[in-house]
């Protein structure tokens, strides 16, 4: 079948290919998870590329990303694992860059102050759709591309997204193009 394109929002696909098959998931884990899930069941593809924009904690981290894992970063593991229980927190990438940052994915938007602060003890990018999205593909047995590029840097002027993204949306197409 090919690739299935997974972005969060309309705009983030913006300058993709007119023919590319496009899903768009939504905004937020559930519908992520949910609309990803759909996807590959019926439409089958062979490997499924998720491109979007994220927010960098650290930084220096500019421009198109591969990260080399994915985290749940709303999971409180060390509360599970203190129960006996084995918490699914981290995805490491395959296709991902081995010296890559680790994105963690959340429901809550991050736009700075002592949230942001917490996250970087664990990771390096944030967004709110990909450990899902690497969730659904491992669970499926499909390959995943993730392939983030770097819209803001998660602090209050995270909340210009819309007017930024379209800057997002070529490098995403671009670096899509090199894929194929």
């Amino acid at each position: 079948m090919g690739d299935l394109i997974v972005v969060a929002h309309r705009w983030e696909a913006a300058r993709l290919p007119k023919d590319a098959d496009v899903l768009l998931c939504g905004v937020g884990m559930v519908q992520a998870a949910t609309a990803v899930t759909r996807a590959i069941c019926e439409r089958t593809p062979d490997r499924v590329v998720n491109l979007g924009t994220v927010g960098a904690l650290r930084p220096g981290l500019v421009g198109i990303q591969r990260p080399r894992a994915v985290i749940n970063r709303d999971l409180n593991a060390d509360d599970i694992r203190s129960m006996g229980l084995t918490p699914h927190e981290r995805i490491d990438l395959i296709h991902g860059d081995p010296e890559g940052p680790i994105l963690g994915t959340g429901d809550s938007f991050v736009a700075g102050g002592p949230a942001r602060d917490a996250l970087l003890e664990r990771c390096d990018l944030v967004d709110m759709e990909g450990f899902a999205i690497a969730h659904a593909c491992e669970t499926l047995g499909v390959e995943l591309v993730m392939i983030k590029h770097v819209s803001d840097t998660a602090d209050e002027d995270a909340r210009a997204w819309a007017d930024v993204v379209d800057a997002s949306a070529r490098a995403l197409a671009e670096a899509y193009a090199g894929l194929r």
